[in-house]
């Protein structure tokens, strides 16, 4: 069993706080795991009994029954009414699974999932946790859906540093490893290189991507297919649906609509199989709508998704980093500036703006700064913004972090990872 101490940590945090826990992430990440035997063990290790908590697992076939929210909300309540004075915990496992039905009892209404949890919000003695795998099947605004009354904990794939606290060994061995094959739990028992392919070729194609038509009615999977692959080839590059669009049209030799390019992507990113970076301009305090960046939320799944064909350790590195942010908890974009000098108005990119509430620092990625241009070029940006605010440059070609005479700091991806250094 792999520690998630990171997201179990922020759960015991929320226990109790009146508002339902949602937890999210990409299929087979954790999510599962994390509620129902990670937690679980933390309430029985804190003198809560077995019969306190209620695991409802609705891709279970005992549980299908309770895809009907009115089942669900009568089950539970039998229980948390039969004895007031106890508290409870209510585990639902996959929630989005459920569908509307008509409320016959009362004036034929329509009620869904959230209004049944909303219902059972109430109860004084009822702490309530549920799992979805889809922004859209839990609600795009789950605040909305849930009367503001949610707190939302997004899982990721394995960080790195959890990664390598269940592998082990030489550390760059374990991040080459980690690079290529990403960060899904399952992989970490699993030996041979083939079964650790096969996995995720499985995935990939028997879980997300069906999942993804399914869910959407996607006609066109084709083309699903062709989205998915260029966004693959195209991470850490500046796309937008037109590009993109206009790519597919070229290589199928048909019209393709961006708009419909633009609806795919959308249902893409509610899969959690990416996340997009959006760009914001350091000076003029504005986001650009277009374009923007895009990665995926693990880059095993990448790599598979190309079948190995695009290995380029600067684009991981930087994918990797981009998630590790969002992990972290902090609001991440991509920064413009403008460079104004030699009479030009040039717009030079910082890989990420980084935000913490009222803090920030500005990040680079770079695998390596062995030439005077590359050096210049990753420095260039961070000194135009101008400003006081922290500037690190993460790399893999140094063996140690330092300040250098700019006051930029210079941070081993190793370091970085495992967390042996403050980013703030």
């Amino acid at each position: 069993m792999i520690s998630r101490d990171f997201y179990l940590s922020r759960i015991i945090h929320t226990m109790w706080n009146g508002d339902i826990k949602v937890i999210t992430g990409i299929r087979r990440c954790g999510k599962s795991v994390l509620l129902f035997d990670l937690f679980y063990q933390y309430l029985l290790d804190h003198d809560i009994q077995e019969e306190q908590i209620i695991r409802i697992e609705l891709d279970q076939r005992r549980f299908y029954k309770y895809r009907n929210p009115i089942l669900l909300c009568e089950f539970v309540e039998s229980i948390v009414n039969a004895n007031k004075e106890k508290k409870y915990y209510l585990f639902i496992d996959e929630v989005q699974l459920t569908t509307k039905v008509v409320d016959k009892e009362n004036c034929n209404i329509e009620v869904t999932i959230y209004d049944m949890l909303n219902e059972l919000k109430s109860y004084k003695n009822l702490d309530v946790y549920v799992t979805g795998s889809n922004s859209k099947g839990l609600s795009s605004d789950i605040a909305t859906e849930f009367r503001g009354r949610a707190t939302q904990i997004h899982v990721y794939p394995l960080s790195f540093k959890e990664y390598y606290s269940a592998v082990g060994g030489d550390e760059q061995r374990a991040l080459d490893w980690y690079m290529l094959y990403g960060g899904l739990p399952r992989l970490v028992s699993l030996d041979e290189e083939k079964d650790k392919k096969d996995y995720l070729d499985h995935l990939y194609r028997e879980l997300y991507i069906k999942d993804i038509v399914e869910r959407n009615g996607i006609e066109r999977e084709d083309l699903l297919g062709d989205i998915l692959d260029f966004l693959a080839s195209q991470i850490s590059s500046l796309t937008n649906p037109t590009n993109i669009a206009n790519a597919l049209s070229s290589m199928k030799n048909e019209k393709v609509n961006s708009a419909l390019v633009s609806s795919y992507v959308q249902h893409i990113i509610d899969s959690f199989l990416i996340s997009q970076a959006r760009r914001y301009d350091v000076k003029g305090k504005t986001y650009f709508k277009f374009p923007n960046k895009y990665y995926y939320t693990d880059t095993g799944l990448r790599n598979a998704r190309l079948n190995y064909r695009q290995y380029d350790p600067g684009h991981l590195m930087e994918n990797i980093i981009y998630n590790e942010l969002l992990r972290r908890g902090y609001s991440v974009d991509v920064g413009v500036v403008a460079d104004r000098s030699n009479g030009q108005n040039v717009q030079r990119e910082i890989d990420f703006v980084v935000n913490d509430a009222d803090r920030r620092i500005y990040l680079q990625s770079a695998f390596r700064m062995d030439t005077e241009d590359k050096t210049s070029s990753e420095l260039s940006s961070l000194l135009l913004t101008k400003d006081f605010f922290k500037k690190i440059i993460v790399r893999t070609d140094i063996p140690h972090s330092f300040y250098d005479d700019n006051g930029i700091y210079h941070c081993n991806l190793l370091d970085f990872l495992l967390e042996r250094v403050s980013l703030f």
